[in-house]
C-alpha cells in the first residue's frame, strides 16, 4: 500500500491557525485514531483530538475531510486546523508519525501527487510553483493564470488541431488514388489548418517572455565615475546599498539590488565608473564587468554626457544627475531627466519613466507569461509546422505532426520529463 503522508501545510508557528494535511489511502483511518468520529465530508468538524497511544488531549480544532473523487493530490485527504502553537503542531505531527502507514511528506509530495494523479499537468505545477514565490502583484497574476489551466487549455486545443491535421494527412495517404479534385482539397485544408495554427504559435511567441516578469526588469545606472551612480540607487532602492565617496572608482564590482516599484520587480546594477584611463588592473576589470552588466540590461540610466558606442540596450535613459549642486544648474540638451538623488527631485518623474518602459518590456495582463521552457516547446512545434508547409510529400507530414504532438505531451508532462520533474518538484516546500 502507498505511503500516506502528512506534513503542516500553512505557515511556520507561532501562528493564529495551523493547517496539518494528511494524503493517502490511510488518511480517514489516520484522523480517526486523532478525532473519533469524522464529520461529512467537506463539511468542517469541531474536534477533541487525542493522542492515539496515550489517550492525552493534543487541541480542540476543525477537521474537514476530502474524497479522493474530489480532493486537490488524488487521494483522500484530510485537514486538521489547529491553534498554531509550536508545541501544538509539534504534538500533533508526533502523533501522526507513530500511527503504522504514515510517513511525513517530503517537499512537494502533495503537488507531486496530484501530478501523478492527473489533477494538475506540468505547465500549472510550474504556475503554481511561481505562484508560491511570487512577490509583486504582477508576478501573482501571471502565476495564477497558468497555475488556474491558462496554458494547458491552450494546449489542448492546440493537441486537437493536430489531431485533425493528422487525420487529414493520414486521409490522404490512404486514398492516394482518388481524382485530383479531392486530393487538392485535402491538401488546402491541410495548409490552411497549419498556417493558422503557425500564426498562433508565432504571436505568442512575440509576447515579452516571463523571465522578465519573475527575475525584474534588469536596469543597469551607468556612467563616468563620480557621476552619482551610486547615490541615485541607493535613492531608488531606499536604502544605503551601496558604498557613496568621492574618490573615484569607489565602485569596483556590479551591486545588483532586487526591489518592486508600483508592483513592477525590477533588478537596479550599480557599475563601476567607465573611463578609458582606468587607475589599476582591478579598476580595469570592474569597468570590463560594468560593460557586460550594461550589455545584458533592459534598461540603461546613463549619468554622464557620451555614451559609449556599441552599448546593446535598446532603452536608454539619459539623466542629468546632482542638479543640487553649483554648476549644475543647466541642463543638457540631450538628458531626457534630471534629478538630485540627494534631494529628490526628478526621482517620482524617473520611476513614472521607468514603470513605463517595464510596461513595454513585460508581458500583458492578458497575455501569458511563458517560461523558457515552455517557449522552447512552442519554437519546437512552430519549426514542425514550418517543415511540414514545406514539403508536399504527406508521409513527412505525418511525422512532423507525431513530433509536434510530442513536443507538446512533454509541455504539459505525458511524456519525457523526469530529470525536469525531479528539478521542479525540488523547488517545493514541505506541506505543498
Amino acid at each position: 500500500m502507498r505511503p500516506t503522508i502528512f506534513a503542516l501545510s500553512s505557515g511556520a508557528p507561532p501562528a493564529a491557525i495551523a493547517i496539518v494535511r494528511i494524503s493517502g489511502p490511510r488518511a480517514r483511518a489516520a484522523a480517526e485514531h486523532l478525532a473519533g468520529r469524522l464529520p461529512p465530508a467537506r463539511t468542517a468538524g469541531l474536534r477533541t483530538l487525542r493522542d492515539p497511544r496515550s489517550g492525552d488531549q493534543l487541541d480542540r480544532g476543525l477537521v474537514l475531510i476530502f474524497p479522493e473523487s474530489g480532493s486537490v493530490t488524488g487521494e483522500n485527504l484530510v485537514e486538521l486546523h489547529l491553534h498554531g502553537g509550536r508545541a501544538v503542531v509539534d504534538a500533533v505531527l508526533t502523533s501522526l508519525g507513530g500511527i503504522e502507514g504514515l510517513r511525513p511528506a517530503n517537499p512537494g509530495e502533495f503537488t507531486w501527487r496530484a501530478f501523478e494523479n492527473g489533477r494538475l499537468d506540468l505547465t500549472e505545477v510550474e504556475g503554481l510553483s511561481d505562484l508560491l514565490r511570487a512577490e509583486t502583484d504582477g508576478q501573482r497574476r501571471a502565476a495564477l493564470a497558468i497555475a488556474e489551466g491558462g496554458l494547458s487549455a491552450r494546449v489542448a486545443d492546440w493537441q486537437g488541431r493536430l489531431l485533425t491535421l493528422s487525420a487529414l494527412v493520414e486521409a490522404a495517404l490512404d486514398f492516394a488514388d482518388e481524382e485530383d479534385t479531392v486530393q487538392a482539397t485535402g491538401n488546402a485544408r491541410v495548409l490552411e489548418l497549419a498556417k493558422g495554427l503557425l500564426g498562433e504559435f508565432h504571436r505568442l511567441l512575440a509576447q515579452p517572455p516571463g523571465e522578465r516578469l519573475k527575475d525584474g526588469i534588469r536596469v543597469a545606472i551607468g556612467g563616468p565615475p563620480n557621476s552619482g551612480k551610486s547615490t541615485l540607487l541607493n535613492a531608488l532602492v531606499g536604502r544605503d546599498a551601496a558604498i557613496v565617496a568621492d574618490i573615484a572608482g569607489t565602485t569596483r564590482d556590479v551591486i545588483e539590488i532586487p526591489v518592486a516599484i508600483a508592483g513592477t520587480a525590477f533588478l537596479f546594477l550599480d557599475t563601476a565608473g567607465i573611463r578609458d584611463d582606468p587607475g589599476d588592473a582591478i579598476e580595469g576589470i570592474g569597468i570590463a564587468r560594468a560593460a557586460a552588466a550594461i550589455a545584458g540590461a533592459d534598461v540603461l540610466l546613463w549619468l554622464g554626457e557620451d555614451i559609449p558606442a556599441a552599448t546593446g540596450v535598446a532603452e536608454i535613459i539619459r539623466i542629468h544627475a546632482r542638479n543640487d549642486l553649483p554648476g549644475r544648474d543647466v541642463v543638457p540638451p540631450n538628458a531626457d531627466l534630471s534629478i538630485s538623488a540627494r534631494d529628490g527631485t526628478g526621482l517620482d518623474q524617473l520611476t513614472a519613466m521607468l514603470c513605463a518602459r517595464a510596461a513595454q518590456l513585460l508581458p500583458r495582463p492578458d497575455e501569458l507569461a511563458l517560461s523558457r521552457r515552455q517557449r522552447e516547446a512552442i519554437v519546437a512545434c512552430a519549426n514542425e509546422l514550418e517543415a511540414l508547409l514545406a514539403t508536399d510529400d504527406d508521409l513527412i507530414r505525418a511525422e512532423h505532426l507525431r513530433t509536434c504532438r510530442a513536443v507538446l505531451d512533454r509541455l504539459t508532462g505525458k511524456a519525457g520529463t523526469e530529470e525536469m520533474l525531479d528539478a521542479l518538484f525540488s523547488t517545493f516546500c514541505i506541506g505543498k
